[in-house]
Parts: C-alpha cells; structure tokens; sequence
C-alpha cells in the first residue's frame, strides 16, 4: 500500500521561518539588550525553550514566568494568520484517494493548532500523525519519517513526501523516500526550487493544484517498474 506523508504545516506556510521571525520579535521585547542575529543563530536546531534558556544567560535581564508560553502563542496566532491566506489545500486534499499520514518538524501542539485554524482538523482528525516531540532529533533528520512508515507499516519506498523546506526534502529523500518539493506562498525567493531539486526532490510543486497529477504520475511509474522489474526476473529464470 503507498502512503503519501504530508508535511501539514510546513507545506501550508513555512512554519519555522514564521517561527524563527515571531520568536526574534518577541525576544527583542523580552531580552532589548540581544542582537537580532544572535537570536537567530540560537533558534536553528534548539527547541524554544532551549533557545530562552540560553539567551537568558547571555542577557541582564530576566525573562518573565510565563515567557515561553507567551512565545507559543505569539507563534501560534502568526502561523494561523499566514495559514489563513492559503487556499485550495482542503478541497486538494479532500481528492487525494491514498492512505494520508502526516510527518512535522514542529511540535504536536503546533501543528494541532494550525490544523485547527485552518478547519483541516476535522478533514484530517483521523489521519496519523508524527511530530518532532517523538523522535530524539527535533528538526529535519531521517528518524522522523522512517518512524512514519514503520509504524504505518510501509516501506520507505511506498512512502510519497510533500515538503517545503531543503532540510525537510534532504531527510526524506535520506530516509529512501520519492519526494515532491513544494514551493508555496512562503517561498518566493529567488532558486528556492533548484535548492529543493539538489536536495533530492523528485519534483517541485509551486501550487497545491497540481498535487494530484503528480501523485497518480508517480503511482504509474511504480507499476510499470514493477512490471519491468518481474518481466527480467522471468526471463533470467524461465520455467
């Protein structure tokens, strides 16, 4: 059975620029005295809490109680901004006819909420779903999306990936899944798309239209590979 893995937030908007920009807002309000670059520099590959932990070292003032949960919800209610300005992918998804599962490099409770903003909570309450919180690695690695098949019982060649982000597209493609890159609203600068073609993606989506021609395109070379494929195995052994 082929799968098709759907990065929900990532793919929607890119939820760790979105992220990355609300928590350097945020930070300049909390700690004024931390460079904008710095701050930068410490949310790539840490968790938030991680990230104002550190900060709060290297600055003189302290962070309030509550700052992490301020945080969350400044990220959150931007992401559900940007979300909202994405249309087409509910009735997108509502076409696609293979088993959905859903893989995210952002927390659960992230990206329950930018299911929920966008109303695809309820076209998507019963599909799987896989998040950063269960694997050891939280941002785009190769564990995470072969936790996916495994526990959908797939192989990783029957898995089908939609990603935005280079990283996301490199580990999928590492952990030996075909991959679509996809190039939405969030992504308009210059050779995003290349970047994502030399990072393995089979191809590159620039809108979520066109996802379903590409899915039933990639099922066929499936079968006539296998077909190719038993076709040399009865030939090298003939009865």
């Amino acid at each position: 059975m082929e799968t098709l893995i759907f990065d929900c937030d990532g793919v929607l908007v890119d939820s760790e620029i979105v992220a990355e920009a609300t928590l350097v807002q945020q930070l300049g309000e909390l700690l004024p005295d931390i460079p904008e670059d710095v701050a930068v520099r410490q949310a790539l590959g840490m968790t938030t809490a991680a990230i104002l932990a550190q900060l709060e070292r290297q600055s003189v003032h302290r962070l309030p109680a509550d700052a992490l949960e301020r945080i969350d919800g400044a990220i959150e209610a931007r992401l559900a901004e940007e979300l909202r300005a994405v249309e087409g992918v509910a009735e997108t998804l509502a076409r696609i006819e293979l088993p959905l599962a859903i893989v995210s490099n952002s927390r659960r409770r992230r990206v329950l909420a930018s299911l929920a903003v966008t109303g695809l909570d309820a076209r998507l309450g019963e599909v799987p779903l896989f998040t950063a919180d269960e694997v050891e690695r939280p941002k785009p690695a190769p564990d995470l999306y072969l936790l996916a098949a495994r526990r959908m019982g797939r192989a990783p060649g029957d898995c089908l990936v939609v990603e935005d982000s280079v990283s996301g597209v490199t580990a999928a493609h590492a952990a030996g899944m075909t991959v679509i890159g996809f190039t939405g609203a969030s992504h308009i600068e210059a050779g995003h798309a290349e970047r994502l073609h030399q990072a393995g993606a089979w191809r590159v989506l620039p809108a979520m239209h066109g996802l379903e021609a590409l899915i039933q395109q990639w099922r066929e070379q499936r079968r006539t590979g296998a077909k190719a494929a038993t076709s040399e195995t009865n030939e090298e052994n003939p009865r």
